[in-house]
């Protein structure tokens, strides 16, 4: 735009020019520049050169324009009345583009220079927003991204790409090799060598060499005129703003100038980064007052872009210092530790607390940084482009200058520059940042150019090398924290010293820091630059410290009394923080710890870690037990340090113990991931619920998708790395402890728990043992591969349910970091889901529900690799881990494997890496033995808190114990006697497999004093010596967990470290109570004489519930010792897992087989009964008392559904279209005389009567579906290019529109209206559900809705509701006519009157006044619904008169009525009659015997056709396919009824006209007045309609067949006079031969040649074909017509008028229509309708004339019908013709056709202009009936409140929309003043809608969706299928 301003401006001195300072300068501009360019040309250039300078000083001098901005007065003055501050600034511009051009145009100037450009690269650079496109497949960098055009023009099939919406802006990549492969760049931008662009001539680029560094030093004094330094108030952000406004011009000039391509981008670099030039022309401020005050205004600006703060710093030179002076700024930096953290922090103590820990950190960080001092200081600038990048991050970076920044990044030495600015810049821009309202917008324009410079490996290499990239970084990024830090309260809250980031700070819940982060990130992908960073001591050392500010951040504390007040949501900042912050840097630098070779840098990591670990333990004073009741999620140091580990073991094969710290550190190390494991079961036991829900938040999004990776994984990796290196009694102990559970695990039947309530005990329990078998099995980092890995989360996920493959792509755990090459998507994802899941495609189910393409698990992975601790690890919600059990369920019964309820299957593990052997040591550890042994008795003898779920874990754990046991037993036959064995005299080893076999026989249990065991076992008897003897042989001492993991503790710390005394602090908290002090417990002694194999067998009898239960598989077959892998054990429940654990235990020892074997044949005693005490009884009978309830509950919901499943089938029936609606009117007496209706509200039956009228439920709606009809077969396509048009003048209701159009201009306009139907376009449509009620029960259900409070989804006071019974929206009651049954056979009878009679009796019926019957509720209520249809459309599509509100209006709107709703039913038959009968679904035979029975309404009630072909269920078709003849006739009582208010003369009656020969037709045509419409201009349909309608109700059939004979003849006429127009002058005059021939033979008035020559003839007498031009001929079909091709015509023409006729009779007399093959459809209908005689017989060809009944002479009659036209064709020949033709063939309506492919309709309609406001919508839509493109919810095209959407709704479809959102892929439907988004009909190609794009992904066309989409269209169930509406509000 520029440019054409520019030439303009070239033209010459003709433009008024503004005034100019100097009135010299005013000459032709061009002159001036061609005259300067010379001088500078010539080889002294000195002279020119100070002119040139002198001129641009007065053109660009900086006093004007900016005064606006800066003080207002002066601004008003300085404009001094002329063109306004803009005026100077254009001339400015206009100056320099002819100076540029050296006197010549601009605009060939621009292209002059573009022909230089060695375009090898794209770089289009775009803003938010825009859409662009990344392909996996060519990226080097993930960051790659390519324009629309770019991508079109490359090859990219079958490459993973995706389309995405720019969220920061971008720029492409295309041709840029160090960002993506040569392979993938388009056409244009193939490496062309450089070698053959030509040199650029000298002077071409001279002048711009010359002008544009004054520009810019213009531009820059601009900017720093414009700044002020933010005062209290905020107004500063709009003087900013007015700044930027202003130098709009200016900036956009210095864009365009980027665009000319690399010439000229040289150049521009040249000027921006030559420090000479920046010296000269910014060195001294000079004498210019104005010039001094703008460089005060900079150094100012300047002064805070250091990081320290003013007051510490000692000297402000702006000179530069020499190199050497690093001492100012060490100095600044020193003075500046003591302040930085605490700015913010008003609070005083917390600042003391704070500073010394604060100092110790940053000294650290001062002597390790190199980068301090240049990061310190305040900037120095030293070109344009310094100063240029200064005031743009001072302005908050402006989109224009960041678009101008980034256009110039092709030329490769300025990108250099650039970059090394942007990170001397980069503290400032930090500084920026935070300070900023709209960090949001700034982040995003910050990332837009950080990601173009740091994506570049090669430049970020460099930069880190050359300015301490990643010091800078670091060091900004801790600055950035040190902000918001606060002290930590986790463990010791007074004395701690550790500081936490506080999650609450704008900066961590607005995600300030993540641009930071983010280019952190992108450069840490590099492996040049993270390599540094892992060599570099002091930078790890740094970035510990600042992952050390998360650790701990969030606490929560339990709330243990009141419920907290005020839930924080600060939990996700946390999240994201340790997310983004510091997982995601952690997982770019694992990615280059992959070989071997880089083992150093791992220890480097862990040795720091460990460090920051021992400062973090010291800090909060952490000795050995947790503080209780306090939970963090963020260990962030922990986490660090178990994924090198891992990352160490599994790549680099470092050895494990060398990077693992002392004993006393793992002790600590493993407390606080624990304490989150407790943590996580007491969540779930509901133990936090006093904190609100957001605690529950957190434990989810521990474990969710995208965190867990990064938390929960490492947690558990740390602890099984820590287990495996512990005693694993102190472990297992720890384990109890931290779970509360300690107390439970006594073998007395009572205990006391100090710790934990009841009611958690049992949840807590099996959260521990869960624990332990997830610690136990999981192989994530412990020795499996990338692809097992990917297999088993992908086998977990489907194992829950079915997913799609973008859900499954969401949850399945990528490594977080993107940089890390493992890709959603990748090769081995698709192949890892082939092999385990099968695809199910998309379903379509009738009730309108869409499914999405599933990914379900194949068999086989069911059968073998279905692992329930994988499940459990991975599930968000509990409910998960039931569904995947219930699917596992329904697979073995579906497949006959096991038909009751399974237990969770167990799995084999894949081995363990060797160095984690240890971990297997947990599972054979007495304490655990003792656990189990606990456990299983306790199970046996039914005490309180345990459940299947507790068993179940515990046979896993032994089954874990089998499977892993290490050594096997060397000796067999070991004695297992021996006190030295038996120390501790539980059991004698530690290996599972001998301690199963061993036998305890007491145990000595501390319980309550009300115990059963006190009394029971301490007989008074027993002697002491006794006791003695029985310690023993093993009776067990109290075994106390706590005690044990003290003593263990206490070893460890004496043996690791000798000062350990001081710091072991003997606290045994209050809490855990030794075990004597607790209160009223006392010491029994149990007999337990029981081996865990003999508690299994007892189990296992239990379980079965018969004695004897088990019986050694062996004995009967050896083979399975041998063979053991039996699949019989492999599912089942309880009892196949205990039988699998002996055949295991078995198989492991031949003393165990033995022992089995005897326990077994020691016949087991039944257990006894439980002794059951009152208090128990008591809580049993309630037990009881409440399960009887339960199952009387179950009964009654289960009779019930089962009741409203059978009501669903029949009223509703959604899925299957056979059932019809079932009526309750039918009864067998055929004597009943009134017709019974039942009311659905009430439920009292009975007739319709006058006072008490009964109504039909009926949703009425303007419909437009008819006008979209059209005359071709195919539907029309959806315009994908400008070319391609949609034009309406074809669609049926243009063609009426027009013709109605045609006879109001030349007949009388009441005659018009009456030779019509309107309705085509808003015609009203009735449907309903075949429910009836009384009126004024209807009426007290309107006024409940009305005061249901409930929000609904439909307008109560628009009348709207939905049916009582079946729930169908509706809208009106159509009340019940009371008819009787009796005279309907009557009526139906034939009768043998002549037809000459019949004509008369019609007649004179026509003629009897119709007056409302008197003031009855019936008649009331007939008025209303009148009323409803009449406002159910609109205005214009009921008022066609000229004279407003004329009567005719509202009798044309009747009828047509009437016709709209024949047509319909018409088209939902599928446009013909040929499937005939009731209903297409065929069930006639039970049809015909209600219509034998009832009355005549109800014999048509279910009559209609349903559709089958359609896939709609009945239930929802509508009134005319359904339902019924109830309501069609219904509707004709009601329209009969008003129309025979409107009387029409019997002078105009058309009967008349049809019937009767007039005496002297010239009479007619004597008055001036407009002539009435011609009998044979009349559509023949409507007349019908009229004739019906006018007659009283109920009508008799032979008056019906008498209107159909006659109106029939004038169709024929018509038919034969539409024939002869058609055809040429030659065919017309052998016809009147041939005809003329046969006129005198007996049949000649039933022969169409005899009536085809005698209409030509008399038609020829008029102007009618004389008309004939050379234009005409082209219109006349060239087929010669013979006589079939005639009759064919003739059948054509007549058919429609057939079908409407024989529905008509359907509805009126509840005749059933005949099915038919599609040829002999008109004589099958002629015969139904009484038009043939039926003696005809079919033999020879049909011959449609032989209907013909000729009321009077034919001759004579069809002379009258002629004369009318002669007379109006001798005036209007041309109309004349135009009217006879009749077109009425029209197809069924269809929607748009779409294209295959959705992207080709998104790339021309996203950037298309709305045609309204020519701007281009931020919604597209396109509507897929008429192709119109609109603005949704565009304000810019609202008209009167409505927008456009909502107002093509209503003059498209009369109120009803689909619409297409261009950008979302989905339809919404527009219904009323409702809306409801559909879904879409493109799918990918895995059969997912993708709403909104958000994956972008290709999209293809759905067929079957589509078609359903257009069916409801087409059958107008959209109310009733769709369930989800909501108002509109008319805002989309």
């Amino acid at each position: 735009m520029a440019a054409a301003a520019a030439a303009a401006a070239v033209g010459g001195p003709q433009q008024s020019q503004p005034e100019l300072p100097a009135p010299g300068l005013a000459l032709d501009k061009a002159a001036t520049a061609a005259h300067l360019k010379a001088a500078l040309s010539r080889p002294d250039n000195r002279a020119g050169a100070e002119e040139l300078q002198a001129l641009l000083e007065r053109v660009l001098s900086a006093e004007r324009p900016l005064a606006a901005a800066a003080g207002g007065e002066e601004a008003a003055a300085a404009a001094g009345g002329g063109g306004g501050p803009g005026a100077a600034e254009e001339e400015a511009l206009e100056w320099c583009k002819c100076l540029l051009a050296g006197g010549g145009g601009y605009d060939e100037f621009c292209a002059a220079v573009r022909a230089y450009d060695p375009a090898a690269l794209c770089g289009l650079v775009w803003t938010a927003n825009f859409v662009a496109y990344r392909c996996r497949t060519c990226g080097i960098s993930p960051c790659m991204s390519l324009c629309a055009e770019c991508f079109h023009q490359g090859d990219h099939t079958g490459h993973d790409f995706n389309m995405f919406r720019s969220q920061a802006g971008g720029a492409c990549d295309c041709g840029d090799s160090n960002v993506m492969r040569e392979s993938g760049f388009c056409k244009r931008h193939q490496i062309k060598s450089s070698s053959n662009i030509p040199c650029v001539p000298k002077d071409l680029l001279m002048m711009s060499e010359f002008v544009l560094p004054r520009f810019i030093f213009c531009l820059i004094q601009y900017l720093r005129d414009g700044y002020n330094e933010p005062a209290a108030d905020v107004s500063s952000e709009k003087d900013l703003n007015k700044v930027l406004q202003l130098l709009e011009p200016q900036i956009s000039f210095l864009e365009d100038l980027t665009k000319m391509g690399g010439a000229m981008r040289s150049v521009l670099t040249q000027v921006l980064t030559n420090q000479q030039n920046y010296k000269d022309l910014t060195s001294g401020p000079g004498e210019n007052a104005c010039a001094k005050k703008s460089h005060e205004k900079y150094l100012i600006a300047l002064k805070s872009s250091g990081l320290t703060y003013p007051e510490d710093k000692l000297v402000y030179g702006i000179q530069e210092p020499s190199a050497g002076t690093s001492t100012l700024a060490v100095q600044g930096f020193a003075g500046a530790t003591g302040t930085l953290g605490q700015v913010d922090s008003s609070d005083e103590e917390d600042q003391d607390g704070s500073q010394g820990l604060g100092k110790r950190k940053r000294v650290k960080l001062s002597s390790g940084t190199k980068a301090d001092q240049s990061i310190m200081d305040v900037l120095k600038h030293k070109s344009f482009l310094e100063e240029l990048l200064f005031w743009t991050i001072k302005y908050e970076f402006p989109q224009k200058m960041v678009t101008f920044l980034l256009n110039m990044l092709p030329d490769q030495e300025y990108k250099v520059a650039f970059t090394k600015t942007f990170v001397q810049h980069y503290a400032f821009i930090m500084k920026t940042l935070k300070k900023s309202h709209e960090s949001d917008t700034m982040s995003n324009r910050i990332v837009h150019i950080s990601v173009q410079l740091f994506s570049n490996e090669e430049l970020a290499r460099q930069v880190t090398e050359e300015c301490q990239l990643l010091d800078i970084m670091v060091t900004v990024l801790l600055y950035m924290m040190e902000s918001c830090l606060i002290k930590s309260e986790l463990q010791d809250e007074e004395n701690s010293l550790h500081v936490v980031v506080n999650c609450g700070e704008a900066l961590l819940k607005n995600n300030t820091y993540w641009p930071l982060v983010s280019d952190f990130i992108n450069i840490l992908s590099h492996q040049s630059v993270a390599k540094r960073f892992l060599e570099d001591h002091g930078l790890l050392v740094t970035w510990m410290n600042f992952v050390s500010f998360f650790q701990g951040m969030n606490l929560n504390k339990r709330e243990l009394n009141e419920h907290v007040e005020f839930e924080s949501q600060t939990y996700y900042a946390a999240f994201a923080a340790e997310l983004e912050a510091c997982a995601q840097p952690m997982w770019g630098l694992l990615s280059h710890c992959k070989i071997r070779e880089t083992q150093e840098y791992t220890r480097n990591v862990v040795r720091y870690c460990l460090e920051a670990l021992q400062d973090w333990f010291d800090a909060i004073n952490f000795v050995d037990e947790p503080a209780p009741n306090q939970v963090t999620f963020h260990l962030p140091l922990h986490r660090y340090y178990a994924m090198f580990l891992s990352k160490a073991v599994k790549c680099q094969e470092l050895d494990l113990d060398s990077v693992l710290p002392d004993q006393e550190m793992l002790m600590k190390l493993m407390i606080h991931p624990l304490q989150i494991q407790a943590s996580l079961a007491e969540i779930h036991s509901n133990m936090w619920v006093r904190n609100g829900l957001q605690i529950k938040g957190q434990a989810m999004t521990y474990v969710q998708s995208h965190f867990c990776n990064s938390m929960i994984d490492p947690d558990i990796y740390l602890l099984q790395v820590c287990a495996s290196r512990l005693d694993p009694d102190y472990f297992i102990s720890s384990v109890f402890e931290r779970f509360k559970v300690v107390d439970l695990l006594t073998m007395a039947s009572q205990h006391q728990n100090t710790v934990l309530d009841a009611e958690h005990e049992r949840s807590m329990l099996e959260g521990a043992l869960t624990f332990l078998v997830i610690l136990l099995s999981l192989r994530l980092h412990l020795g499996m591969s990338d692809d097992e890995i990917l297999r088993a989360e992908m086998v977990a996920q489907l194992c829950m349910n079915d997913r799609t493959h973008s859900s499954l792509l969401d949850l399945i755990p990528e490594n977080p970091n993107p940089k890390s090459g493992i890709i959603p998507g990748s090769y081995s994802f698709e192949s890892v889901l082939s092999a385990v899941a099968d695809f199910k495609a998309p379903v379509f189910e009738p009730g309108g529900s869409m499914q999405q393409g599933m990914y379900t698990p194949k068999a086989e992975v069911w059968d073998q690799e279905f692992d329930p601790v994988m499940v459990i690890l991975r599930t968000v919600y509990r409910r998960d881990v039931q569904s995947a059990m219930d699917r596992y369920t329904a697979f073995l019964k579906q497949s006959g494997k096991f038909p009751g309820n399974p237990w969770p299957p167990y799995k084999k593990r894949s081995s363990l890496h060797p160095s984690y052997k240890g971990l297997m040591r947990l599972l054979h550890c007495k304490t655990l033995h003792i656990v189990l042994f606990t456990l299983l008795y306790k199970i046996l003898m039914d005490h309180q808190n345990l459940s299947e779920h507790v068993l179940c874990m515990v046979l896993y754990l032994i089954e874990l114990g089998l499977e892993n046991s290490t050594e096997d037993e060397s000796d067999e036959e070991t004695s297992v006697g021996g006190p030295e064995r038996c120390h501790d005299s539980w059991f004698p080893g530690s290996n599972l497999v001998s301690n199963m076999r061993h036998f305890i026989n007491y145990v000595r249990v501390r319980v309550p004093e009300t115990a059963p065991e006190v009394k029971r076992d301490s007989p008074a008897s027993t002697s002491s010596d006794n006791l003695g003897s029985l310690q023993n042989s093993g009776t067990a001492q109290v075994f106390s967990l706590v005690a044990e993991r003290r003593k263990k503790f206490q070893e460890i710390i004496n043996r690791s470290n000798s000062e350990a005394n001081q710091v072991v602090r003997p606290k045994t908290s209050s809490k855990w109570s030794a075990p004597g002090s607790a209160p009223q417990l006392t010491t029994a002694i149990l007999e337990i004489k029981e081996s865990i194999l003999s508690l299994l067998i007892k189990l296992h009898h239990k379980l079965s519930g018969k004695q004897n239960s088990y019986y050694p598989p062996w004995l009967d077959d050896i083979e399975i010792l041998i063979q053991p892998e039996i699949p019989k054990y492999s599912h089942g429940d309880g009892i196949t897992a205990v039988e699998r654990i002996l055949l295991k235990a078995a198989l492991q020892s031949r003393m165990n087989k033995r022992i089995i074997e005897e326990i077994c044949r020691k016949v087991t005693p039944p257990v006894p009964p439980k002794k059951i005490t009152a208090a128990e009884k008591k809580t049993l009978d309630k037990e009881e008392r409440r399960q009887k309830a339960r199952e009387r509950q179950q009964k009654l919901l289960a009779e019930f559904a089962s009741r409203q499943k059978s009501f669903m089938e029949t009223a509703m029936d959604v899925d299957s279209p056979e059932n019809d609606i079932p009526m309750e009117i039918t009864t067998a007496e055929p004597q009943v005389s009134e017709a019974v209706y039942d009311c659905v509200i009430c439920g009292q039956s009975g007739p319709s009567s006058e006072d008490r009228p009964t109504g039909l439920v009926v949703l009425l709606q303007a419909s437009s579906v008819l006008g979209q009809c059209r005359d071709n077969v195919e539907p029309k396509k959806l315009p994908i290019t400008e070319e391609e048009q949609i034009f309406p003048w074809d669609t049926c209701a243009a063609v009426h529109d027009v013709r109605l159009s045609l006879l109001q201009r030349y007949f009388k306009d009441s005659s018009c209206l009456l030779a019509v139907s309107i309705g085509w376009e808003g015609g009203v449509y009735v449907q309903t559900c075949g429910h009836t009620l009384h009126i004024d029960c209807h009426k007290s259900y309107m006024e409940s809705l009305r005061n249901d409070q409930v929000l609904q989804g439909f307008s109560v006071d628009k009348g709207e509701f939905t049916c009582p019974l079946c729930r169908q929206f509706a809208n009106s009651v159509l009340p019940c006519y009371p008819g009787s049954n009796v005279e309907n056979n009557l009526w139906q009878r034939p009768s043998n009157k002549s037809m000459q009679d019949l004509i008369k009796e019609v007649e004179e019926l026509q003629g009897r006044p119709g007056a409302f019957p008197s003031e009855t509720n019936l008649s009331k209520e007939m008025e209303s619904v009148m009323k409803d249809i009449k406002n159910t459309t609109q205005k214009k599509y009921r008022d066609y008169s000229k004279t407003p509100g004329s009567p005719d209006n509202d009798f044309l709107f009747m009828y047509s009525v009437a016709r709209t709703n024949l047509e319909l039913e018409l088209i939902h038959r599928g446009g013909n009659l040929c499937s005939g009968g009731a209903s297409t679904a065929g069930k006639r035979s039970c049809l015909k015997k209600e219509s034998e029975v009832q009355s005549d309404c109800l014999a048509k009630s279910h009559t209609a056709g349903k559709c089958q072909s359609l896939h709609l269920n009945p239930a929802l078709l509508t009134l005319n396919s359904v339902m019924s003849g109830i309501g069609k006739d219904q509707l004709f009582h009601v329209l009969a009824l008003h129309m025979r208010l409107y009387s029409i003369d019997s002078e105009y009656n058309p009967w008349k006209k049809l019937t009767q020969l007039v005496e002297d037709m010239n009479s007619q045509l004597g008055n001036d007045e407009q002539p009435e419409v011609p009998i044979l201009y009349h559509d023949v349909t409507s007349l019908l309609l009229i004739q019906i309608l006018m007659m009283p109700q109920p009508l008799h059939k032979e008056h019906f067949t008498c209107i159909v004979k006659v109106l029939f003849t004038l169709l024929y006429t018509q038919a034969l006079a539409a024939l002869s127009v058609k055809c040429s002058e030659e065919d017309r005059s052998a016809w009147k031969h041939t005809g003329a021939l046969k006129k005198n033979t007996c049949d000649a008035e039933k022969s169409y040649e005899v009536l085809l020559s005698f209409i030509i003839n008399e038609l020829s007498k008029g102007k009618l074909y004389h008309e004939e031009g050379t234009q005409e001929c082209v219109m006349i079909s060239p087929i010669a017509w013979s006589p079939e091709s005639m009759e064919k015509y003739l059948q054509d023409f007549c058919l429609p008028f057939l079908r409407i006729t024989s529905l008509l009779q359907h509805h009126l007399f509840g005749e059933d229509l005949p099915s038919c093959q599609e040829e002999e459809e008109f004589s099958v209908l002629a015969s139904c309708l009484g038009l043939l005689p039926a003696f005809y017989q079919t033999e020879h060809p049909f011959i449609s004339a032989s209907c013909l009944e000729w009321p009077v002479p034919p001759f004579d009659i069809i002379t009258q019908w002629c004369f009318e036209i002669k007379s109006f064709t001798e005036r209007h020949a041309e109309q004349g013709k135009a009217l006879l033709i009749q077109e009425s063939k029209w197809k069924l309506p269809h929607l748009l056709q779409l294209p295959e492919n959705y992207n080709t309709i998104f790339q021309y309609y996203h950037r298309k202009t709305c045609s309204v406001c020519t701007k281009v919508p931020k919604d597209p839509a396109v509507c897929l009936v008429c192709g119109t493109f609109v603005c949704l919810k565009g304000l810019c095209c609202k008209q009167q409140s409505y927008c456009e959407c909502v107002l093509h709704s209503q003059n498209c479809g009369a109120g009803t929309g689909i619409f297409l959102l261009i950008n979302a892929s989905v339809i919404i439907i527009i219904r009323g003043h409702r809306f409801c988004l559909w879904g879409s009909v493109y799918l990918d190609a895995h059969g997912e809608e993708d709403r909104d794009l958000r994956r972008g992904k290709p999209l293809y066309i759905c067929k079957e969706r589509y078609k359903v989409l257009e069916q409801q269209w087409i059958s107008h169930t959209f109310d009733h299928i769709n369930k989800r509406w909501g108002p509109h509000y008319n805002g989309l």
